[in-house]
């Protein structure tokens, strides 16, 4: 599969995952970065100890507008390209919520029990204009989506 898109995203801190909305989907996430300018990571998810997807993604710049390309791996060749990684790679429990408007709330607990644990949640939007009319839930704590030091290349750099 080969997906090219622009993503229209905004990213929020939180402290928990929602107990009251509905579990749609959940995960392991073991995330790594080749290269930082373009933004080019591979990605395992796991489920029950199993392999769900394996991916490599390219992404533009940062912020609320972005092109991103995704292309799906085998396991040789996913193997193939952590074997250049050369750090540990970042985990996420990721989990995936029904929000009452029909889009999806993607959660993660980032790197759990590190002292670089931190949590957020991101929702994919069908416009920009989508995007900026979404009233932040009550719970969110700080929305981050401008800010660059939220972005997952930037804490891999101060991390690994």
């Amino acid at each position: 599969m080969n997906n090219q898109f622009s993503e229209i995203e905004r990213k929020f801190l939180i402290d928990s995952f929602p107990a009251d909305l509905p579990l749609k989907s959940a995960c392991q996430v073991y995330q790594a970065y080749l290269s930082f300018d373009p933004e080019v990571r591979i990605r395992r998810a796991v489920r029950d100890g199993r392999d769900i997807a394996r991916s490599l993604t390219v992404k533009s710049g940062g912020g609320l507008v972005r092109r991103e390309v995704q292309l799906e791996l085998s396991k040789a060749q996913f193997d193939a390209l952590s074997e250049l990684i050369g750090h540990p790679f970042i985990t996420k429990d990721y989990r995936v919520y029904q929000l009452p408007d029909g889009l999806e709330l993607e959660c993660s607990l980032v790197d759990q029990g590190m002292k670089s644990e931190f949590m957020y949640a991101e929702i994919e939007f069908p416009s920009v204009e989508a995007a900026e009319g979404f009233t932040p839930l009550p719970w969110f704590r700080r929305e981050v989506t401008e800010d660059p030091v939220y972005r997952m290349k930037h804490y891999w750099q101060s991390t690994r």
